[in-house]
């Protein structure tokens, strides 16, 4: 018998939940956000199995720019999570976006990888779960919306988390 036989949980790849955030605040940012959602539905091996509803967020930092619109969508993936950010990437180069990626600047399209299963990584490139989703009004809001029970590894239960952020204005549209 060859491996693959012997051992079941090599003939299917597994299943990891996956969250990723989506924001825009240019160009119609509540069909940016829809348009990426949409597109996230297309990406191999991995299925849109939960969409937050679109909120509108002040920026956060200190660049003066428009308001976002900001969802969350739940996947179930069986791409590893550097594959997964690297398609996350490639969708959003096809949405529009175009470097260089300013930090906390306006953008037409922003797909975040927030969490995948339990992991925690902290690579040049890849970090999870996502740095400073637990202060994130923007990002912890939708995601209540789709996972409030989904333990952020390291940092707590999402609903927990929410309950305690200070909500700077985020409202459901």
């Amino acid at each position: 018998m060859n491996a693959i036989a012997e051992d079941p949980s090599l003939r299917f790849p597994r299943w990891l939940p996956a969250y990723v955030g989506v924001g825009s605040n240019l160009d119609v940012p509540g069909a940016q956000v829809t348009r990426a959602l949409d597109a996230l539905a297309r990406l191999p091996s991995t299925r849109l199995v939960m969409r937050s509803p679109l909120y509108h967020t002040p920026p956060f930092g200190e660049v003066v720019q428009p308001a976002f619109v900001n969802a969350v969508a739940g996947l179930l993936t069986q791409l590893t999570p550097e594959d997964l950010l690297e398609a996350l990437r490639a969708l959003e180069r096809e949405l529009g976006r175009q470097p260089p990626r300013e930090r906390w600047g306006p953008r037409v399209i922003d797909l975040d990888l927030l969490v995948v299963g339990v992991e925690q990584r902290a690579t040049d490139t890849l970090k999870l779960p996502h740095p400073g989703i637990a202060e994130r009004d923007f990002v912890l809001y939708p995601l209540a919306d789709v996972a409030p029970d989904l333990d952020v590894p390291g940092a707590g239960r999402v609903m927990h988390l929410r309950d305690r952020v200070a909500n700077r204005g985020v409202k459901k549209l």
